[in-house]
């Protein structure tokens, strides 16, 4: 009886852990996504600038480096949370496993640093830099968001698929990191896929808000303008990453073949499974469901009688909470099929005519685009978190044996939510500040950029 009770502890105390963890993804991850696109975007407006030679592009990209400052001290505040989390949480898979993955982490602080130091760089240096020295000062920023993106990234790979040491009593021995993180096959579409996924979110996010004032009358060049460049970016990256989803069903079904059971919901081993839209799982079928048949198949191996395994592989114990997976990958599939159709009727708006939409209902769609690509990008981290339940490392160590016993983890999920409350009020308020301050400084809309410069950088 003391055992029984003792494992229904744990596996409470590993719940309220999921629940501390998961709060704080939620709130770094569209951060994420902004340090991986939004860099790119800013020093991609002040290229066009003096290439052009067109100062309403340096307008802009000045007033979007404020903006992409302000962002990355929010980012510093969520990435130190779960950076203290991870051994105040997880003190079990930190002690077992730190050996396998530190290297990711470190080589991720030093591409941090090198990004702070390269904002601080090109924020201050508008005014100090000569033009084309400003520019290449900002290509640091996009390499090392990127790169530290990519190490993260890694960790959760090998989290997935684990490789690179062997186990001595449960402790990892025999470690060979840079086959563990770099080595390892599942990285590459995790990777990409948040990657594309990066500037899908930024590009969205700031074109939402520039077509919300639009819908209200603000509309000239300098809004047009703003608005072109982000949905661009969107538009292209929203087809792509349905291709990376392919791609990534097919590396699931290989190496978590129960998380693509959970995802669809299919309850039984079986050749040409099909795909079910919509549903719900009952512990033993899938209830309310359309089946697509050979659909699930054909995301798995690209054929049609392609073997697929079932939840009744695995005791239920062994399962992940299916309806919370299922769901979220719904949420993740439809809300990405819808952007991307939006993106291609953007797009061909541009090529049939070449000026934006003229239709209220597409900037309608756009303001909502914002926060569902948020939503999609944060119902993809659920079903690949919460699919590899109930492992931390898979099939290595399971989540309970790796969570704190500490009964603080309630009290830390409250006091954490209040932080992230004000720190959000907080970035709202910054974020409207900064689109009605003026921009100061000495190059200014009347400057004129030098032939040189535009010959130097075109």
């Amino acid at each position: 009886m003391s055992l029984a009770l003792a494992a229904v502890a744990r596996h409470g105390s590993a719940l309220d852990a999921r629940g501390l963890q998961g709060l704080s993804f939620a709130a770094h991850i569209p951060l994420v996504c902004m340090a991986i696109g939004f860099p790119a975007m800013v020093v991609f407006a002040e290229w066009l600038g003096l290439r052009a030679g067109d100062e309403l592009y340096l307008r802009l990209a000045r007033r979007w480096t404020r903006v992409m400052a302000a962002l990355f001290a929010v980012g510093v505040v969520t990435g130190t949370i779960l950076s203290f989390e991870l051994g105040m949480v997880w003190p079990e898979f930190m002690s077992r496993f730190s050996s396998v993955f530190g290297l990711g982490f470190a080589i991720e602080g030093f591409s941090f640093f090198t990004e702070a130091i390269f904002i601080g760089v090109y924020v201050y240096g508008w005014d100090r830099l000569s033009p084309r020295l400003h520019l290449l000062s900002g290509l640091p920023i996009v390499a090392a968001g990127a790169v530290g993106s990519f190490m993260v990234i890694s960790v959760n790979a090998w989290m997935n698929h684990p490789s690179g040491f062997a186990l001595d009593h449960g402790k990892a021995v025999d470690v060979h990191p840079v086959r563990a993180l770099f080595a390892n096959t599942y990285v590459w579409h995790e990777f990409v896929h948040m990657y594309v996924a990066g500037y899908i979110v930024t590009g969205f996010l700031v074109a939402s808000a520039y077509a919300f004032g639009a819908l209200r009358g603000r509309f000239g060049r300098y809004e047009r303008t703003a608005l072109a460049i982000p949905l661009t970016v969107a538009a292209l990256a929203s087809p792509v990453q349905v291709l990376v989803g392919d791609w990534a069903g097919r590396d699931v079904a290989s190496a978590q073949p129960l998380k693509l059971a959970a995802m669809d919901a299919l309850p039984h081993t079986e050749r040409g499974a099909p795909e079910h839209i919509l549903g719900w799982w009952t512990g033993h079928d899938t209830a309310y469901s359309l089946a697509i048949p050979h659909a699930l198949s054909l995301l798995a191996d690209h054929s049609l009688d392609a073997r697929v395994e079932g939840l009744d592989a695995v005791p239920p114990a062994d399962r992940p909470p299916v309806n919370v997976v299922h769901w979220a990958f719904q949420a993740m599939v439809g809300i990405g099929t819808a952007l991307a159709l939006l993106g291609l009727g953007y797009l061909w708006v541009r090529f049939r005519t070449r000026s934006l939409p003229r239709s209220r209902w597409f900037y309608r769609a756009v303001v909502l685009a914002g926060p569902a690509s948020v939503a999609a990008v944060l119902a993809g981290w659920i079903t690949t978190e919460v699919g590899r339940q109930p492992w931390t490392v898979y099939r290595v160590l399971r989540t309970p044996a790796a969570a704190t016993t500490g009964g603080w983890v309630p009290y830390g999920l409250v006091v954490l939510a209040a932080i992230y409350l004000a720190l959000g009020l907080a970035v709202v308020w910054l974020l409207r500040h900064l689109a009605g301050a003026p921009l100061g400084g000495r190059r200014e809309l009347s400057d004129a950029v030098p032939p040189e410069v535009r010959r130097a950088v075109g």
